[in-house]
């Protein structure tokens, strides 16, 4: 669409503040959302009840802007624990209506719950002895009349200057549809680890399943002895590409660990470089993690520390190196 120029310069000189628009639309949601806490009833609570001791799925349903927002509901409902899915009022009445199985529960988001399309819809459910879940802004609706439960998302008026676009009420009903997600979770004691498995791909999952053990092992281990000469230090650090080599004993225990850093600090004290050994520029009891230890502390570690790796540990041998490079390819960061 061609921006009318003209058109535009007016409606500033109208007194169109933007900013003001934007902050007044902000307000009258985050007013309609608080109010919502009113609304959190018996039935409510009947509601979230009925669901945790379903044998069945939850079905969503609505049309247009009502739809929109039963999708992103059942999405929230599935990656919390709460087995859901998404059914079109409008296609429900046109063979979508087997997916409804036997101990399914139905929730139909309307804002005046009185559309076309729940009205055909309605009798249909409750002939097949589905449990009802109306969320409206209308509690004196036909879906809410009908209804086994009612969530209550009535607003004063949309964000709409004339009241009108699905607004304030779509905010509303998705606000209320997460306070329904949180409780199922709630009550389901559903973990971060249950969390972590159904997002094993996103950067969240990945927090809360990835191992150190799972990234180390991608990097060589640069090693040397107490003894190694400095020039054979520097090429065993420049070889292995980490900017670091542990210091180990004749038991393959850990001594300490020299990293570029140390190079460079030992080079503005020393001008006699010939008779330097890794024992003398090493850092004796370095940072170093577990291997067994989620890659989320490894990241933690060298934030507080101000580096970049850590010595992996298998007990009191080193297994390898971490470094932050492995974090960021894996999207821990």
């Amino acid at each position: 669409m061609s921006v009318d120029k003209a058109n535009f310069e007016k409606a500033l000189n109208l007194g169109k503040n933007i900013k003001k628009i934007a902050r007044d639309v902000l307000i009258n949601e985050s007013l309609a959302i608080q109010k919502l806490t009113n609304f959190i009833d018996d039935d409510f609570e009947a509601c979230v009840k009925e669901i945790y001791s379903a044998k069945g799925r939850v079905v969503i349903t609505g049309v247009g802007k009502s739809a929109i927002i039963a999708n992103k509901i059942v999405a929230t409902l599935n990656s919390t624990g709460t087995p859901s899915i998404f059914m079109h009022a409008a296609d429900a009445i046109h063979g979508d209506l087997g997916m409804i199985q036997k101990d399914d529960i139905v929730i139909c988001i309307s804002k005046s719950g009185s559309t076309p399309e729940i009205k055909v819809l309605v009798p249909l459910l409750k002939r097949r002895g589905s449990k009802l879940v109306a969320l409206v802004s209308n509690t004196n609706s036909y879906l809410a009349q009908q209804a086994d439960f009612v969530l209550n998302a009535t607003i004063a008026e949309e964000a709409c200057p004339h009241n009108l676009a699905p607004t304030t009420s779509t905010t509303a009903h998705l606000a209320m549809g997460d306070a329904l997600a949180v409780s199922l979770l709630e009550i389901r004691d559903f973990s971060s680890r249950d969390f972590a498995e159904y997002h094993p791909g996103g950067s969240l999952g990945k927090q809360l399943y990835l191992k150190v053990s799972d990234v180390y092992t991608h990097n060589e281990l640069p090693l040397v002895n107490a003894n190694t000469p400095l020039k054979d230090v520097i090429l065993e650090i420049s070889s292995k590409r980490l900017g670091c080599t542990a210091v180990i004993d004749e038991n393959k225990n850990l001594l300490g660990i020299i990293t570029d850093g140390d190079l460079r600090r030992m080079l503005e004290k020393n001008t006699n470089l010939t008779d330097i050994k890794a024992a003398d520029i090493m850092t004796r009891s370095p940072k170093k993690i577990e291997k067994d230890e989620f890659a989320v502390k490894a990241l933690h570690q060298m934030q507080e520390s101000n580096i970049t790796q850590l010595a992996v540990m298998d007990g009191e041998h080193v297994v390898g190196f971490i470094h932050l490079h492995d974090l960021l390819k894996e999207g821990i960061v």
